[in-house]
């Protein structure tokens, strides 16, 4: 189908709007519709033998239909010559995967493909952050909007009575109202004399890891002085201290006392007072 698809968009340029939209919409209308047996036989001549120009045929009748489902979707702020664009996409895809022995025709088959691309590229392209990313977020968005009964902010009756309608919880809703009703806003505005660059988020949001520059180097310097430190300490031990501190206090498994007493030979008691002395010595050599 990716061949039939660069041959339409090769051959016509009626697939996407160009510069003047209603130029494009009154070209798709006098597009002949295509009756249910020749919408039939291009569709087997497609499937069967690949037949680029009958895809194309199937494609071209459809437009008009893609351009009413765009139309649907003004409301949204996108540019309906984009709208109709990511349609024609879907329409295509439909094509590809439309069996005519079903005995449906070729635009009731191929409603959900038009609306997905569409639904995408909204979704894409509606805010500088996607606002959906879940289904249950997916459906709301677009169910949301009309389900209201109003512009201002639902209460909780009405939040309810969507959640019931659309089968999702009740703070899915709220939460999903509260992305559709908050703008965009720039990380940093530039400093103006009005201060309105306060109200940037960079002007009061904190970073909680604390990725401050000059505060990893300080981190990193004090690491790696202490990690000296500790290594100069430990290399002044006696050979069966440093054994018995890297087991019991810098391996990832530690070791036990009666596991050290028994590679030693000695007494438990006697591998805890060698411990206790040995880290007696550190703290006085690195202090």
């Amino acid at each position: 189908m990716s061949q039939a698809i660069m041959t339409v968009n090769t051959s016509i340029s009626l697939l996407a709007p160009g510069n003047s939209l209603e130029s494009y919409l009154q070209k798709i209308r006098q597009i002949p519709v295509l009756s249910a047996e020749e919408e039939n036989t291009l569709a087997l001549r497609f499937r069967d033998h690949n037949d680029l120009a009958a895809a194309r045929q199937l494609v071209m009748s459809n437009l008009r239909f893609v351009a009413h489902i765009a139309r649907g979707y003004n409301g949204y702020g996108l540019p309906l010559a984009d709208l109709i664009q990511e349609g024609g996409v879907g329409l295509m895809k439909a094509v590809k995967r439309f069996k005519p022995e079903i005995g449906v025709r070729l635009v009731s088959f191929a409603v959900h493909w038009i609306r997905a691309e569409i639904h995408e590229h909204i979704l894409r392209n509606w805010r500088i952050v996607k606002i959906a990313t879940t289904k249950a977020q997916r459906k709301l968005f677009f169910n949301l909007r009309s389900s209201k009964k109003r512009i201002s902010w639902l209460n909780r009756e009405e939040a309810e009575t969507v959640a019931e309608d659309l089968g999702v919880t009740t703070a899915n809703v709220l939460e999903m109202e509260q992305r559709l009703s908050s703008p965009d806003v720039s990380f940093d505005l530039p400093v103006a004399d009005d201060d309105e660059s306060s109200w940037a988020p960079a002007a009061y949001l904190t970073d909680a890891s604390n990725q401050d520059p000059a505060r990893l180097v300080e981190q990193d310097d004090t690491i790696m002085h202490s990690n000296l430190a500790l290594a100069n300490a430990l290399s002044t031990l006696d050979e069966r201290s440093q054994v018995i501190l890297e087991k019991r206090w810098l391996a990832e498994k530690k070791t036990t006392l009666h596991q050290l007493a028994d590679q030693f030979g000695i007494s438990a008691e006697r591998v805890r007072q060698l411990e206790k002395n040995a880290l007696g010595k550190l703290q006085q050599l690195i202090a």
